[in-house]
Formats: structure tokens, sequence, C-alpha cells
């Protein structure tokens, strides 16, 4: 990702892969999950340099989201079920997903099966850690669990992670073979442009 357009590009479609999916965060699995997760390991990925203000950008279109959905339902966001001062705690989940993409984006020297090792890797890592602070927040300093436990959290980790990184695995997964067509389409591309430009 080379040029400001494309750039451009990447943003907007991880902005409306948010806003589309984002609304179904407060019933935790709509028709289609919320993408947020892999929104931000593909803006760590995709806008590497960018990330000292398209990260920030995404995070308050996402809390952004959240106030949206909470007070369309006539609630007021600051006593919903989910926003508790373990909210804030999205701020570092959602980074440890940007750092994923990061080190992937580092990483990448093309499409190989070292690479979709990597990939692998790193979204496993990042939901890991991304789980740690999102759900721990939640679980620790939220009024709604009246006793927290290390059992109950560890069995509430466990609950929800594997919904979770399938949902963000999914969304990755897609973006991977868009990649990958891209590249090959490039590939191609080139020298028929090489032979066009001898022959002129």
């Amino acid at each position: 990702m080379n040029t400001k357009l494309q750039r451009v590009l990447v943003l907007s479609l991880l902005i409306l892969l948010m806003a589309a999916t984002r609304s179904h965060v407060f019933t935790h699995f709509g028709p289609v999950p919320d993408a947020s997760w892999a929104v931000f390991l593909l803006g760590g990925f995709y806008l590497r340099g960018w990330s000292r203000w398209a990260f920030p950008l995404l995070m308050v279109l996402a809390v952004g989201i959240d106030w949206a959905v909470i007070t369309r339902q006539g609630m007021d966001f600051w006593s919903h079920y989910c926003v508790s001062p373990g909210y804030w705690f999205l701020v570092p989940a959602y980074l440890s997903m940007w750092l994923g993409g990061l080190w992937l984006r580092r990483n990448y020297t093309g499409a190989s099966v070292a690479a979709l090792g990597r990939l692998a890797v790193a979204v496993v890592a990042a939901t890991a850690l991304c789980h740690l602070f999102a759900q721990g927040g939640f679980y620790w300093f939220s009024d709604s669990v009246a006793d927290p436990t290390f059992a109950g959290w560890a069995k509430n980790y466990g609950d929800w992670f594997l919904p979770y990184l399938r949902g963000t695995a999914m969304f990755v997964a897609i973006a991977a073979i868009a990649q990958v067509v891209c590249e090959q389409v490039a590939a191609h591309a080139a020298p028929v442009a090489h032979d066009r430009k001898k022959k002129a």
C-alpha cells in the first residue's frame, strides 16, 4: 500500500465495514459478526504510515457508533449495561489489534506459506490480547458482575474467545484473499505493460 489514494480507499472501506457491522455489538452477534476487531488489525497492516491519526479516528468512530446505537434505543449512554469504567479498556484492546497488524506488515514481503503462518499467529495472538483487555475490563470493572472471581473470569474469557476469534478471522481471511488477488493481478499486469512500452 504505497499511494495516498490507496490508503484513502482502504480507510474508507474500513470505516464502512465497522459502521455496517458494529451496530450488532450490543447483541454480541447478529446476522453478521462485528468486524471492529478485524478493522483495527487491517488498519495496522494497511495504514501503518497513518497510525498517529487513523487509529484515533477509528477509535472515535467505534465510540460514536456505540453512542448512536444506545441513544437510539432511548437509553442513557453512561448507564448502559456495556458501558462501565471497563469500557475504556477498549482503547488498549483495539490498540492490540492495530499492533498485530503493524507487526504483520513489518514482516510481510508477499503472499507465501510463511506469510500465511504469520497471519494466523498475528490473528490469534492479537485477538487473545484484545479479548484480555475488552473482556477483562468489563468483568473486573463493571457493576454488572456482582462477585468477580479468577475462576469466573477465566470461564467467561474461554466462553467468548472462540466466537470473537471466528468473527475476526472471517473478515481477515476475506481481506487476505483480496490481497493475494491484487498481488496476482499486479504481477500479471506488469509484464503486459512492459511489452506495450517496448512495442511503442
